[in-house]
Parts: C-alpha cells; sequence; structure tokens
C-alpha cells in the first residue's frame, strides 16, 4: 500500500496535513549526504502506518491541551524519530499532570502530605515523584498510574531522554501515545480544587442566597472527585449535628440534593460509615438526623434491612393514622407521598412488605366517602411498582377478615377501587398460581 492511499484512509475528525511524500525524500537525502544506511531511522512504512494512526489518538486530547509539544511529537513521527515522539508526548503528560497539581491547591497538597507544599516543591519533583503524589491525590485512577508508570519506564529506556537501548515500531510508539492522552492529557486537568475552610465558613455563616448556593454547587460539580468524597460526608456532619444553626443545614441539604447525582460509591461508603459512627457511639439525634438526609437524598437503600424495616414499617403506620383520622382526604397526601418516596430509594424488606401492601391499598381504595385525590398519584405509583411477592400480597388481601376486607365489602365505591388496583398490576409480572388466584379474586369481585 503506498504513503498516499495510507493518508486518504483515516477514520478521524483531525486532519493531519499529506506531508509524508516530501518528509520522507527530504529524510532519505540527509541520510545519502551523511552516508547512513536508512535503517537507522523508522521505515517509510512504519512512518506511514503511525501518520495513519495519530489523528484518532490525539482527538483523545482536549483542544485546549493540544501545545507545542503535541506539535513537535507530530513533527517527529513524521520524519521517523519515534524516540522524540516518545519524549515529547511524555513532556505533555508531566505538564498537563503538573497542571492538576496546581489546581488541586498547594494549601490542599500540602494537607495531605502533612508538609509545606509549593511551586517549587512541585517543580523540583521527578517524574516518578509526580505520579506518586497524582495517585495519592487520586488525580490518577489505579489503572492510570499503572500504565502510566510503564510509559515513565519506556521513556527513560527507549526515547531521546537518554542513549536508547533499542528501537521501537509504530505499533508501540502509537500504544505509547494512547495510554499518555488516555489516561495523563485528559478532560480533568481542566477541574480546580476548593479551599474547605471556605466552604464551610460560607455554609455555616447565614442562609445562602440562590446564587451563592449555585456557586458553590458549580464548585463541586468543577472540583476533583477525591475532594466531593471529603465534602459531601462533611454537609451531612453539618446537617445532622443538634448544634448547627438551621441556616446551615438547610445549605447543606441543598447543595446535597443538587450534587445527588455525583455522589459515587466511595462518598456513599463514607456516608454510612458516618452513619454508623453515630450508632455505635449512641448518638441518637445524629442517627436520626442522617436517616432523614438519607431520606431526602434517596440514599435509603445504603442502610442495612432492619434499619429500612423499621424506616417503611414508621411511615405506613404513620399513613394509616392520617387516612383513619380526623379530615383524611386533606392529611393524607403528604404521608403517601413520603411512602412514595421512601420505596423509591429501595427495595421493601420482606419483613414488612405485607404491611406495606396493606397500607397503601386501605388508602388508595379510600372510604365509603370516597378517597384522598392529591395522594392517589402516589398510591397508583406504588401499585404498578409492586414486586412479585407485594402483589402475591395483593392478590390475598380479601383472604383474612381486616378491616380493609370489610370496608371493601360493605362499600361498592372500596370494591370498584380495589378492581382498579388490581387491574393497574401487569399479568407478566406474575407466575402462574398467581395468575389464577388473581383471576378468582377478580371473579368475585365483579360479581
Amino acid at each position: 500500500m503506498s504513503i498516499e492511499s495510507f493518508n486518504s484512509s483515516k477514520e478521524s475528525n483531525l486532519v493531519l496535513p499529506n506531508v509524508l511524500v516530501p518528509s520522507i525524500n527530504h529524510v532519505n537525502s540527509i541520510m545519502s549526504a551523511f552516508n547512513l544506511p536508512r535503517e537507522v531511522l523508522s521505515s517509510d512504512c512504519e512512518i506511514a502506518h503511525a501518520w495513519r494512526e495519530l489523528p484518532r489518538e490525539i482527538e483523545r486530547i482536549p483542544l485546549e491541551l493540544r501545545d507545542e509539544f503535541v506539535v513537535r511529537m507530530c513533527v517527529a513521527t513524521s520524519v521517523g524519530l519515534f524516540d522524540a515522539a516518545i519524549n515529547y508526548i511524555w513532556n505533555a503528560v508531566v505538564t498537563a499532570l503538573r497542571q492538576k497539581v496546581r489546581n488541586f491547591g498547594f494549601a490542599l497538597v500540602a494537607q495531605t502530605l502533612n508538609k509545606s507544599f509549593e511551586e517549587k516543591n512541585l517543580n523540583d519533583y521527578r517524574d516518578a515523584q509526580l505520579l506518586d503524589l497524582c495517585y495519592k491525590l487520586e488525580l490518577l485512577t489505579e489503572d492510570g498510574y499503572f500504565f502510566l508508570d510503564q510509559c515513565r519506564e519506556v521513556r527513560n529506556n527507549f526515547s531521546t531522554a537518554h542513549p536508547s537501548m533499542a528501537r521501537i515500531d509504530d505499533r508501540e510508539l502509537i500504544n505509547f501515545i494512547s495510554r499518555c492522552c488516555k489516561y495523563g492529557i485528559t478532560e480533568d486537568s481542566f477541574l480546580k480544587g476548593i479551599d474547605t475552610s471556605d466552604f464551610l465558613s460560607s455554609i455555616k455563616s447565614r442562609k445562602l442566597g440562590n446564587s451563592e448556593l449555585k456557586y458553590w454547587v458549580d464548585k463541586l460539580i468543577t472540583t476533583f472527585p477525591a475532594r466531593r468524597q471529603i465534602l459531601i460526608p462533611m454537609l451531612m456532619g453539618i446537617y445532622c449535628d443538634p448544634s448547627s444553626p438551621e441556616s446551615a443545614r438547610i445549605n447543606c441539604l441543598k447543595i446535597s440534593l443538587e450534587i445527588a447525582d455525583m455522589i459515587d460509591d466511595k462518598s456513599k461508603s463514607a456516608l454510612i460509615e458516618q452513619y454508623h459512627q453515630y450508632y455505635i457511639k449512641g448518638k441518637n439525634e445524629k442517627q436520626k438526623a442522617a436517616r432523614q438526609y438519607f431520606e431526602r437524598m434517596h440514599l435509603l437503600g445504603l442502610l442495612d434491612t432492619s434499619e429500612q424495616h423499621s424506616i417503611v414499617k414508621k411511615a405506613c403506620q404513620n399513613l394509616l393514622f392520617a387516612h383513619q383520622g380526623f379530615n383524611n382526604f386533606h392529611n393524607e397526601p403528604p404521608f403517601a407521598e413520603r411512602l412514595h418516596d421512601i420505596t423509591r430509594s429501595f427495595k421493601v424488606p420482606e419483613t414488612v412488605q405485607n404491611e406495606f401492601v396493606y397500607c397503601v391499598l386501605m388508602g388508595y381504595v379510600g372510604n365509603r366517602y370516597g378517597v384522598s385525590n392529591a395522594a392517589i398519584p402516589y398510591y397508583e405509583e406504588m401499585i404498578v411498582n409492586f414486586s412479585p411477592k407485594e402483589i402475591n400480597h395483593l392478590i390475598h388481601l380479601m383472604d383474612m377478615r381486616t378491616p380493609f376486607s370489610e370496608k371493601v365489602r360493605m362499600y361498592r365505591n372500596c370494591k370498584e377501587r380495589f378492581v382498579i388496583a388490581l387491574e393497574l398490576i401487569d399479568r407478566e409480572s406474575m407466575n402462574a398460581t398467581q395468575i389464577a388466584q388473581y383471576d378468582l379474586t377478580l371473579a368475585k369481585l365483579k360479581q
């Protein structure tokens, strides 16, 4: 295949100029002038292969980070100086990693290392030390650290940085460039650190306005994951502290809700560990507040089964009390909404599923005077999402003599509402035995 044909088959939006033919001709002329064999440099075919694959790898690099080192790498590749190309792209990686550390914040680095750290310290770090620091600050993943450390070894032994042990080919070059672009010169180079003291003092000082809340939410969104993993448990801690002013608790909850989608597994682990510490140390007020925090954040699924059982049971009791109490049509909706929100966060434990189904259906069929219309959408969504075991409880509700079965038998409107509830269930969610019982129950109700 000719050099020209390689240039016409690039699968990339980045278009590099067709410079190979003149470049290689000039290289060949220089080699002849020095009377050196052509094999001193990479072959024409290797250069063509590398040049074809280069745009695909460069496109991994954000536009703002395609600096002079990336350009030099391209020039070196175009003339077969693969050892120089390796050195240039590695310099781009080092530049990007140093910028990540600067963005993280020297004050925060110093806190992490427990010693002073300034620009001079960063510039004095050898490449291996820089990789270690970025890994410790979680600016590099475990994979990123592993592959970039391999690249560092290759750069030290096969680039122009030192007398080379051997020559690398086009495949090895592209593999090296690919890892540098994937793990070293990445989008998170633009992330910024957050000064913890400023963040916490702002939250605790007063009730923040919308613009101030947005400022800190944006800071949390655009900071490093490692910073969020530290600050999110702090937000919960302030919310759960009985001595915190109500304005601070509101600030923490509002900010937490805005970044709920960014709470990763490490942050969740830290939150549940914090909750268990409240339990172990007997800090009942904080534990209760933590449950409220988890509920508002739709994180109740993090709690163990016994905790989930207790939360669902209490919510069911409160809803039944509202349903059976005075002015129930007005009082039911907020309790129905709360039970709905709780059961969206996790699968209802089997130990409380019967009570859950009974409570929902009690509210849904209403009483002889009607139903709480504002609560019906919450009831219907919970019924539609009943699990197979919850459906089993539903179709057997008439088997026992209870306040529910009595009002279905006594009041026509309650019976009609129960039929509607049954018809909300998807038959595909039931097994053959359940379908038979379902059809029997439905037939009896329609008689």
